[in-house]
Formats: structure tokens, C-alpha cells, sequence
């Protein structure tokens, strides 16, 4: 069993309130047996997986971490196949289709992401997430328009030797404020988050309040983390 498994479970549990000890009793095992399946120290069987994926409601495939949808739904490069136009083939129609997939699971992430500002009603915020995705946008776009040094560059201000680390300088700080402002406390000139109510937010809650980009924000959770543990 893969370690999403252990961590998964244990997510579902807290997710719902449940100590280990009731959920252990209702899904017919001994709580030293749950604990063992939830540190990984002990394999489940596939009867078991059947079951606790009846008790919290989800698919095998979303315990086993095959999806990251609990559902079961699956976000692939055959779901933009069809926006491909019929005379692209080979390389060009994989490429265009991962362009439209990875645009797709970007937009619906963002859908969330800014329904989740509004609801906190706090300009800060707001104001400052916004400011970081702008500058990762705009480092995006001059990473792009580098690349033919023929392109003109009087389009920029800031030197191209310079605003990498500048921009990347610039989000730090941005960061720094958004972690003030998400704490309560007043930085930039303006006010901290008065309630954390607004924020608090669950896989669960996720899923029922935005069913449209849920996967998709899953999907882009699992794989920046997939990327991330092969860097250490």
C-alpha cells in the first residue's frame, strides 16, 4: 500500500470529528489495527479498502491516491481532445492538449482561490494574493518573450538581468504581508483577517462548495507535491 493511503485516512477521520477509537469500532477493527494502517506500519487488505471507502463516501481509486478527486473523477489530456482541431496530430496535438488541460486545472484553481477571498472580506488579502499571482504571471510572460532575444525589450522597465531576482524578491515580501494580514495582524497598511471562520476550509467543504473546480484544484495540489518530494 502506498503512503497516501496512510495519510488519506487519517485526513478523512479528522476531517469528519471522529477519534480513532469510534471510527475503528464502527468500521469493525480494533483501534490499535487503525493506528497501524494509518502510520503505514501495517498493509490493508482490499476488503478493508472496499470498506472504509463505503464508511467516508469516496472511491478506492481516491484512497490509493490514483485521483485526486474523491469521486473518483480523473482530469487527462483526453478531456481537452475534443477543443483539438481534426488536421493536428502527433507531438502538436499532445502538446496543445496538455496546454488546454494544465490552462484548465490553472483557471478552475483560481475560480476557488478568489471565491475564498471574497468570502473573507478582507481588501488586504485580497489585494495582496492578487499582487503575487501578477508578478508570477509577469515572470511567466518575460521567461516567454526572452526567449527570441530579437523580441524588443523597451516593452519592460526593469533590465532582463534584473527582474527575475527582483521579481522574485518582490513576492517574498508579498508573502510576508499575506502572512501577517492571514494571522490578524496589520502590516502594509492594512488590517489583519478578523475572523478565520471565513477561512477555514476542508477537502470536504472544497468539494461540496465548488463541485465544477474542485478536481481541478485537487489534481494541481497532488501534482506540485508529486514535484516538490522529487526535489529532496
Amino acid at each position: 500500500m502506498n503512503s497516501d493511503f496512510s495519510r488519506i485516512v487519517t485526513l478523512l477521520r479528522k476531517e469528519r470529528g471522529l477519534s480513532q477509537k469510534q471510527a475503528a469500532l464502527e468500521l469493525g477493527v480494533s483501534q490499535a489495527l487503525l493506528s497501524h494502517y494509518e502510520k503505514g506500519i501495517r498493509e490493508c487488505g482490499l476488503d478493508f479498502v472496499v470498506r472504509i471507502a463505503d464508511y467516508y463516501d469516496v472511491s478506492c481509486d481516491y484512497l490509493l491516491g490514483r485521483t485526486a478527486d474523491r469521486k473518483g473523477a480523473t482530469l487527462s489530456l483526453e478531456d481537452t481532445m475534443p477543443q483539438m482541431s481534426a488536421d493536428e496530430s502527433g507531438d502538436l496535438h499532445k502538446t496543445n492538449a496538455l496546454i488546454a488541460l494544465n490552462k484548465k486545472i490553472i483557471l478552475n484553481s483560481l475560480n476557488i482561490i478568489f471565491e475564498i477571498l471574497e468570502e473573507t472580506n478582507n481588501k488586504g488579502l485580497a489585494s495582496e494574493a492578487s499582487s503575487y499571482l501578477m508578478v508570477s504571471v509577469y515572470k511567466m510572460l518575460r521567461y516567454v518573450y526572452s526567449a527570441n532575444p530579437k523580441n524588443p525589450q523597451a516593452m519592460f522597465s526593469v533590465l532582463p538581468e534584473m527582474y527575475s531576482g527582483l521579481s522574485s524578491a518582490l513576492q517574498n515580501v508579498i508573502e510576508a504581508n499575506m502572512k501577517c494580514i492571514s494571522s490578524g495582524k496589520k502590516t502594509n497598511g492594512f488590517d489583519g483577517v478578523e475572523s478565520m471562520s471565513a477561512i477555514l476550509l476542508s477537502p470536504d467543504t472544497i468539494s461540496k462548495k465548488y463541485p465544477d473546480f474542485a478536481p481541478a484544484l485537487f489534481n494541481l495540489i497532488r501534482d506540485t507535491e508529486e514535484k516538490m518530494k522529487k526535489i529532496i
